[in-house]
């Protein structure tokens, strides 16, 4: 898939109502090769948390780089959906997080793309999804712009503080 096509289909979704915070967006042309992973998530239906099948890293430039996050969840309706997807660093510190405004209960796995994230190239980060009401599993992938993202196991309550953070959903659509 071509870098433009890419860009029109974050265009496309952004304008059907999904909201990125922080709200910049990267006006960066595409880079030439996007970095971009996966990892095969079985999607059980006993599975409690949300999880991160592939991150794509579709434009941008050192300080301003546009993800594409794909999350497998067990949405059920506003009771209970993956509510965000977020980037950190090594050491649990946030960096972006992408908040989503309504459950994927027909639209499994889903993607979505956010951005500005200010990382370097070969900053190492890891991309988790949040579920609301359970919270982060341990499941994450981690990688970096240049090499691309690998699925890893994180330790129960890895940075488990940043559900109360600022940066929340402001409710769920549907």
């Amino acid at each position: 898939m071509s870098s433009r096509m890419v860009l029109g289909a974050i265009a496309l979704i952004l304008l059907i109502g999904c909201q990125v915070q922080p709200s910049p967006e990267s006006s960066s042309q595409p880079t030439s090769s996007p970095a971009t992973s996966q990892a095969e998530v079985p999607a059980a239906s006993g599975e409690r948390f949300a999880t991160v099948t592939e991150v794509e890293v579709t434009a941008g430039e050192p300080g301003a780089y546009t993800f594409v996050v794909t999350v497998q969840s067990p949405d059920t309706g506003c009771d209970q959906y993956a509510d965000w997807w977020e980037v950190l660093s090594e050491e649990g510190e946030l960096i972006f997080r992408r908040t989503l405004a309504h459950s994927h209960v027909n639209e499994q796995p889903f993607s979505r793309p956010g951005g500005a994230v200010e990382i370097q190239p070969d900053q190492l980060v890891i991309v988790r999804a949040h579920m609301n009401p359970q919270g982060y599993g341990t499941q994450a992938m981690q990688g970096t712009v240049e090499t691309g993202f690998e699925q890893v196991s994180l330790p129960e309550k890895f940075a488990a503080d940043l559900a109360e953070s600022e940066l929340q959903p402001q409710g769920c659509e549907f």
